[in-house]
């Protein structure tokens, strides 16, 4: 179920895999995408975020996004009702309440200050990296009251793997150099790992990188190697209360 998890005084945080595990029958496997109708995917035979109850940090549901690859953040707090929410970012400063986000090759990003009791999620793809929805979702966790914000980065497409036309990768270099690169079979490519990482030195932000290529890896999702038939693997954070 977790590609990787951890626990940082109060906040837990975790990347899911492409596995349900647990009480589902081998090679169930877990699917965090919407449905077209904007509903969480669940079912039997691919449980949704409800495979998520009682497993990550014992918290209710998460707070999801409706991603658009676009640099808006959200803030959410005690009030939140459960809707999905438009925005490629969220934060909050109340225990208790999980943020996601959805990935299948692009870069999920995890926010916190645990003694400021501050987290974020952030999703960032190439329109995501050039839009600064990370240094947005920075400045908005410090907006809250965070001092000492770390990042963990989440499995992604790899700068060896992303190829993508040569005008495209230099558009997106134009903004963030750091993020141009080249496959492993020698065609145009963008890194956008790097970028983020280029755009969190920028802003002091140390960061830890859980470092599995999506592509490259059977256990994780990736639209890149699956197309339209890929689920979408999740970054989670909380403060548990």
């Amino acid at each position: 179920m977790f590609a990787f998890r951890d626990r940082r005084g109060p906040v837990e945080l975790a990347f899911t895999d492409r596995h349900a595990g647990g009480a589902f029958p081998p090679g169930t496997p877990l699917n965090l995408s919407l449905r077209r109708d904007g509903a969480p995917v669940s079912g039997p035979e691919s449980p949704g975020v409800d495979a998520l109850a009682g497993v990550f940090a014992g918290c209710a549901a998460p707070v999801g996004l409706t991603q658009v690859h676009e640099g808006d953040v959200v803030v959410v707090d005690g009030g939140y009702d459960g809707r999905e929410l438009v925005a490629d970012a969220v934060v909050t400063a109340t225990a208790g309440l999980p943020l996601m986000v959805r990935a299948a090759d692009c870069v999920p990003v995890l926010l916190a200050d645990p003694a400021a009791g501050v987290v974020g999620a952030a999703h960032a793809g190439r329109p995501g990296l050039v839009a600064e929805v990370v240094p947005h979702a920075v400045a908005a966790l410090r907006a809250l009251g965070a001092t000492r914000i770390e990042a963990w980065i989440g499995p992604h497409v790899c700068g060896a793997c992303y190829e993508v036309p040569v005008d495209m990768r230099a558009d997106v270099a134009a903004v963030v150099p750091e993020a141009l690169s080249t496959t492993s079979w020698g065609t145009p490519a963008l890194d956008i790992g790097a970028g983020v990482r280029a755009q969190l030195d920028t802003l002091g932000v140390p960061h830890h990188c859980v470092d599995r290529c999506t592509r490259e890896d059977d256990d994780l999702w990736s639209h890149r190697r699956s197309g339209p038939a890929a689920g979408r693997l999740a970054g989670l954070v909380v403060v548990v209360p």
